[in-house]
């Protein structure tokens, strides 16, 4: 990718354990081909797994207080590396308190601008189709939404291979579709549960989705993630190849959407800190 484009990749699902954070790991490994990567981690500390996945952590999301202005030497400085490309998560101990993450997805465009990155895959912990739901009663836009405003933004819808995977992807789907969200450059993930073949349901649901979205695909079930997760670094070859699927059907409707190469993006403004107003 040109130095000065920038891929936003929130990766979103209608339910926790749908496994977001495997892929984004996943998909980050194979970003990282064509650009610059990073991982955004916007969960809370106690409900992500990524500070235990880091093996080498850096500053971490602590060293980023939002009331004084940032660098790219800070903003990387915060990042764990992760043999390729980066993360920014919360790397401190378990215990410590809680950090007040920002909740409006501009701000995390802006880390990400100004650390230079040119893809930014976002693992988010929020349930779509309840964000949606709740954004249209309260008038307000909603992080979904929000995220998918983002420029150059590709979401990745992932959900678990079961009847009840479906059926939630499919909930979200007609969530996001009532609220004109752009399908057409969306990519779904059916995330197995176990070995064997697809659910006749999923086979099916695939098959209806497909005319909608830019591409689903099935993420096979990996017994090396399931027996240690992604600490090891052990992936099987099949669901390497599945990764690689995505991230091509992320880069094509990218392409499609905004031309190839991608053109620059926008540039926000600099974070300021914020001072109190004089009595």
């Amino acid at each position: 990718m040109p130095a000065a484009a920038r891929l936003m990749v929130p990766v979103l699902a209608p339910t926790g354990g749908a496994g977001r954070s495997t892929l984004a790991c996943l998909l980050a490994a194979e970003l990282a081909a064509v650009g610059e990567t990073v991982v955004l981690d916007t969960a809370p500390r106690l409900a992500s797994p990524w500070p235990g996945w880091v093996t080498a952590p850096g500053g971490g999301l602590a060293v980023l207080p939002p009331t004084e202005p940032a660098s790219a030497e800070r903003v990387r400085s915060a990042c764990a590396p992760m043999g390729g490309w980066d993360v920014l998560t919360d790397c401190r101990e378990w215990n410590a308190p809680p950090l007040d993450l920002p909740v409006e997805p501009a701000a995390w465009y802006q880390l990400a601008a100004i650390g230079g990155w040119q893809a930014a895959v976002v693992d988010t912990p929020h349930p779509i189709t309840h964000d949606l739901l709740a954004a249209r009663c309260a008038g307000t836009e909603g992080r979904t939404r929000g995220w998918l405003a983002l420029p150059y933004a590709v979401p990745v819808l992932c959900a678990a291979a079961s009847a009840d995977g479906v059926q939630a992807l499919q909930q979200a789907v007609m969530a996001m579709s009532a609220e004109n969200v752009p399908l057409h450059r969306a990519v779904a993930v059916f995330v197995a549960t176990g070995e064997g073949r697809l659910p006749s349901v999923v086979r099916a649901a695939a098959t209806m989705l497909s005319g909608r979205m830019a591409e689903v695909v099935h993420l096979p079930y990996d017994a090396h993630l399931r027996a240690s997760g992604l600490r090891t670094g052990r992936v099987h070859s099949r669901t390497r190849q599945a990764a690689a699927r995505i991230a091509s059907a992320v880069l094509a409707a990218a392409h499609d959407s905004w031309g190839q190469p991608l053109p620059p993006a926008p540039q926000p403004a600099v974070l300021r800190p914020t001072c109190p107003v004089p009595v």
